[in-house]
């Protein structure tokens, strides 16, 4: 998710549009629940096969820099650059 902040959030969810909405109304994580934050932007979601493969993958990209998260959006066709006002 792009935050109003354009920081990215990810996250695990089996319910992306129910999560999408708890995270704008301020209930979802701690990081989001910030009123600098919101709204939040649903820009990219992956299936997964397995809750593990999910949460996985979620660790991965929340411990990457910001510059490698903006690379693999890119590389599946979102540009943040393109979404500033």
């Amino acid at each position: 998710m792009l935050c109003a902040d354009f920081t990215l959030y990810g996250g695990f969810t089996n319910d992306v549009s129910h999560r999408l909405a708890v995270h704008n109304a301020g209930k979802g994580a701690k990081y989001t629940r910030l009123k600098s934050r919101r709204p939040v932007k649903l820009l990219y979601y992956e299936a997964f096969d397995n809750k593990s493969a999910a949460l996985k993958a979620e660790y991965a990209f929340k411990h990457q820099l910001r510059a490698q998260k903006l690379k693999y959006l890119e590389e599946h066709g979102i540009n943040i650059n393109k979404l500033k006002k």
